[in-house]
């Protein structure tokens, strides 16, 4: 797959049910401390350019930080709305408009807070037979999602952009707020 990045080798994975995508920098089976980012799919940013979020900008530095080291891999899920859906995210809008955070917002309405699982993430990097990776991730249960799913994370590295509009430095303050997100503000 030739990207604005570089050029990376694409794995699709099926489970079944939902489709999961692998895109992969170089040898990394057996290596150490692999760069990983576990991303999930995200209709606001990917789709139609949202400013809410910076899901978009996190993936372009993903594939930025691999292309640089040389090797790496990103697994793209497909769980918008952290796993709720995209029903969920459009059915929060007006209590975020009220200035409830996006994860409170979820909580308010009858969703889990965060419905993301890693099972699928813990799956494809067992089939690549990682030793361990860096995980490129400002949140922390992601880093120990993977972990519990049997997966050695030996690192964490930020991937938060400086906050340019008023509505990034919301959803920032809200994710290190309600969710222990590891973010400089």
């Amino acid at each position: 797959m030739h990207t604005r990045f570089g050029d990376f080798t694409e794995y699709l994975f099926y489970d079944g049910q939902s489709e999961s995508i692998a895109i992969v920098k170089g040898e990394v089976s057996g290596k150490e401390g692999v760069l990983c980012r576990v991303h999930s799919h995200c209709t606001t940013a990917h789709v139609f350019n949202g400013i809410e979020c910076d899901c978009r900008e996190q993936m372009a530095m993903a594939q930025q930080k691999v292309e640089q080291d040389g090797t790496g891999i990103i697994i793209w899920l497909d769980q918008d709305g952290k796993g709720n859906g995209r029903m969920a995210e459009l059915l929060t809008a007006n209590l975020r408009a009220e200035g409830v955070a996006q994860t409170e917002a979820y909580a308010q309405l009858g969703f889990k807070r965060d419905a993301r699982s890693f099972d699928r993430a813990a799956a494809i990097l067992k089939y690549f037979n990682l030793g361990s990776i860096t995980l490129m991730s400002n949140n922390p249960e992601k880093a120990s999602g993977l972990s519990e799913c049997g997966i050695a994370v030996c690192g964490t590295v930020n991937l938060a952009v400086v906050p340019e509009n008023p509505h990034l430095h919301k959803t920032y303050r809200d994710k290190v707020q309600y969710q222990n997100h590891s973010i400089e503000l």
